[in-house]
């Protein structure tokens, strides 16, 4: 089973820039990965995922044009790019292993990572 970790988070004004890190163990070259976020009191909201079989990607509304999701050679690491963030975009994100990734990806998972902190503020 693929384990995760994330790191990469902190605190950013808006219109500003993170790079977020997923590393994973345990073949994560053959999972679908994604992101997701969490904001205190609010439900998940998927963010991005990216396929392990040919690095398609699939990006909900509200971060298109502003994310980046990309995985590295080895497919050991999925980063997401975070441009031009604004404060909604607020929470602790997460990452996940993934039986698919398309809309909805962020339902129905059984195990992701620990997350990491981003704030966005003035």
């Amino acid at each position: 089973q693929v384990q995760v970790v994330e790191s990469g988070g902190g605190l950013v004004q808006p219109g500003g820039s993170l790079r977020l890190s997923c590393v994973g163990s345990g073949f994560m070259d053959q999972w679908n990965i994604g992101w997701f976020r969490q904001a205190p009191g609010k439900e998940r909201d998927g963010v991005a995922c990216i396929a392990s079989s040919d690095n398609s990607t699939y990006y909900t509304d509200f971060v298109r044009g502003r994310f980046t999701i990309s995985a590295d050679t080895a497919k050991t690491t999925v980063y997401l790019q975070l441009n031009s963030l604004r404060l909604e975009d607020t929470g602790v994100y997460h990452c996940a292993p993934l039986g698919f990734c398309s809309d909805s990806f962020w339902y129905g998972l059984t195990y992701w990572g620990n997350g990491t902190p981003v704030t966005v503020s003035s």
